[in-house]
């Protein structure tokens, strides 16, 4: 062994670093640094491990909630389907009730221009046939200046037609 020898120097110098470190607990401290980072990490996962079930968790709710809003969805849309169907019928049959209704208000404004005509017609009857008399008994006056039975009778026709 040679004391000059810079190996045995650094061998030596080795030692004393590697007992300075034993006697001074460094590897006992590199170890409780170690577990502490390793309880940190863990912590970590655990924490992960809790947010990702609860996010399945939530998961699950949204896409049960989300069916549900798809059924309700889909029975609120059926029933406004049901609802227009039935507004549909029932617009339909008011339809109809207002075209029967105006169908009868035309037949009776019919009826009344016929009974009016009618009336007008007999009207006119009456009154020609009043001027047909009078004219007949104009003429027969004409030749008889009086007549008893002739008088009294043209007078009643006259104050019936007026």
């Amino acid at each position: 062994m040679n004391l000059q020898d810079a190996h045995l120097w650094e061998a030596i110098g080795l030692v004393i670093f590697l007992a300075a470190l034993v006697y001074l607990k460094v590897p006992g401290m590199a170890l409780a640094a170690l577990d502490s980072r390793a309880t940190k990490i863990q912590a970590q996962l655990d924490e992960a491990t809790k947010l990702r079930e609860e996010a399945e968790r939530l998961l699950a709710e949204i896409k049960a909630q989300r069916e549900a809003s798809e059924h309700q969805a889909a029975s609120i849309v059926a029933m406004a389907q049901e609802e227009a169907a039935r507004l549909g019928e029932e617009a339909k049959v008011k339809l109809e009730e207002q075209i029967k209704r105006r169908g009868q208000m035309a037949e009776r404004r019919i009826a009344l221009a016929e009974s009016q005509a009618a009336a007008e017609v007999k009207a006119v009857a009456a009154d020609l046939a009043a001027q047909v008399a009078e004219a007949v008994l104009a003429a027969r006056l004409a030749a008889a200046t009086t007549d008893p039975m002739i008088d009294p009778a043209v007078a009643a026709v006259a104050t019936k037609f007026q």
